[in-house]
């Protein structure tokens, strides 16, 4: 079993930073790709990145040169650096672990084994 504990969601304007951070303990593995998904009120989840153990990082077009992922393979910890934040990019962020991405144009993946509890991200315009 894996336990993904998020930090770091709060209100912010348009145009501000949010850094959220995922520790995972339990039985981790430190191969597997991690990543961020997001559920805005009334949508479905969404992919926003993942970052697999050699690095290489993938997101979803519309946050593409704005968020960066980042991951400690050592301390099992991701995290998302979220800067020129947008009110669209409201929502509740999931950290999730235990997936494949199975296509890059756009990026899919299948569905993650492991959730954390989500930490809300309020961006005001």
């Amino acid at each position: 079993q894996v336990q993904l504990v998020e930090s770091g969601g709060g209100l912010v304007q348009a145009g501000g930073s949010l850094r959220l951070s995922c520790a995972a303990s339990g039985r981790t593995f430190s191969s597997n790709t991690m990543g961020w998904f997001r559920q805005a009120p009334g949508k479905e989840r969404e992919f926003v990145a993942a970052v697999r153990r050699s690095g290489i990082s993938y997101y979803v077009d519309s946050v593409k040169g704005r968020f960066t992922i980042s991951r400690d393979n050592a301390q099992n910890t991701v995290s998302l650096q979220m800067n020129s934040l947008k009110p669209e990019d409201t929502a509740v962020y999931y950290c999730a672990t235990s997936f494949a991405i199975v296509a890059t144009t756009p990026v899919t993946t299948t569905q993650p084994d492991y959730w954390g509890q989500g930490t809300q991200v309020t961006v005001s315009s």
